[in-house]
Formats: structure tokens, C-alpha cells, sequence
């Protein structure tokens, strides 16, 4: 199965919910990932439910907190 993740084409024996593809691509923290699949972006409560399909295309977004801009 090829998935496209964050712009990388990746090859995968078996079929993947998008928790296992967080866990493959051993992604740091991923309680604070947001993830986008095929350019919608997902509730976090159906990442274990959601099975990946060929040709897929998977991002993981982080976001970051600001800073201050001084005076």
C-alpha cells in the first residue's frame, strides 16, 4: 500500500489506521499532532478507527504556540 506522508511517498505491507501510521513513522508526541488526510483534517477520537487506503495522503501538523512582540 503507498501512502504519501508529508509529502513522501511511503510503501507499507499491511493496512494502517491513521493511530498505527502515527505510531510507524514514530511520531513525537502524538497527542498534540494534528493529522490531515487527503486534505481534510480528522477528529482526533477517529484516528483509531480510520483505515488508510492506497494512494492516500497524510499530513502531520503541529502547531506551535507564539511569542510576544515587544515595544
Amino acid at each position: 500500500m503507498n501512502i504519501k506522508v508529508n509529502g513522501e511517498q511511503k510503501n507499507y505491507k499491511e493496512i494502517l489506521t491513521v493511530t498505527e501510521l502515527l505510531k510507524a513513522e514514530d511520531v513525537e508526541m502524538p497527542d498534540m499532532v494534528s493529522v490531515q488526510l487527503n486534505g481534510e483534517f480528522l477528529e482526533r477520537d477517529s484516528f483509531s478507527e480510520i483505515k488508510l487506503k492506497d494512494n492516500d495522503e497524510v499530513d502531520f501538523l503541529y502547531f506551535m504556540g507564539g511569542g510576544s512582540i515587544g515595544f
